[in-house]
């Protein structure tokens, strides 16, 4: 099942996609109201309502390795970082090249929406948990992650993770292809197999400290691949089974 989230009356409206048609819910993954809309009349919306995005770094190794950050030994647990729910951006919209940035990078991701609160998840239920699976884009300041602290202005400035289309509930993490383009130029080609931590690692490590609540996401890290953006640059996230996420940048 497709469950979208969407502008509609004025207000953000859930709803299960079937066919060319949106039938409103209430609320995330709630029971149909009988309304309807079409699907192609309506504006998209980030699909998720986080209280916190909770993302992975360096999860692949061929990532690791072009940043160079190889030297040592492979991680042994998840590198977690946080994005606020400002940094979210609805699927199709437009994000400005920041003006106080000069290595703006692009950062395709599976990406996973929480369905119910969790903590302390254990392997057989960690999935459970998961309400759904989208495309998350993983917007970076390169230069400033280099010199910062922490990665609070390189990663969680407003609208640094557009997310979308919709989320799949009927998915298996497994093993998917992960693909950005820039431009129509395919940039990133990567699967899920390839990850050092699957996503059941990822939810059972996380929820030993943190809590994590509906709506809540949570990034699973980016293949090879990554890169600069330009200005006039349109960058598509696209994950086998959910769809494709559409980014401008302005």
């Amino acid at each position: 099942m497709r469950l979208v989230r969407i502008e509609h009356g004025g207000a953000p409206q859930w709803g299960q996609v079937e066919g060319d048609t949106v039938h409103l819910t209430r609320g995330m993954g709630g029971e149909r109201k009988g309304e309807t809309a079409p699907l192609a009349g309506v504006r998209l919306l980030a699909p998720a309502e986080p209280t916190k995005i909770v993302c992975v770094g360096r999860n692949y190794l061929d990532h690791i390795r072009e940043l160079g950050n190889d030297q040592g030994d492979l991680p042994s647990e998840p590198g977690l970082f946080l994005k606020g729910p400002n940094a979210l951006a609805e699927p199709g919209g437009t994000v400005d090249y920041p003006a106080w940035t000069h290595n703006f990078h692009y950062e395709g991701e599976l990406a996973l929406v929480m369905g119910r609160r969790a903590r302390d998840l254990k392997p057989d239920n960690a999935l459970d948990a998961v309400l759904g699976y989208t495309c998350g884009l993983d917007l970076t300041a390169r230069d400033l992650q280099k010199t910062d602290l922490q990665w609070f202005r390189a990663k969680a400035a407003d609208r640094f993770c557009p997310l979308g289309p919709w989320l799949e509930t009927d998915l298996e993490p497994g093993d998917l292809r992960v693909q950005t383009r820039v431009n129509g130029e395919t940039r990133q080609d990567g699967r899920t197999s390839h990850m050092i931590f699957d996503v059941v690692q990822i939810l059972t490590y996380i929820t030993r400290f943190v809590t994590l609540e509906p709506g809540d996401v949570v990034l699973t890290g980016t293949p090879e691949g990554v890169g600069p953006l330009q200005k006039g640059d349109t960058v598509e996230v696209e994950v086998a089974g959910v769809g494709v996420l559409t980014t401008h940048i302005r």
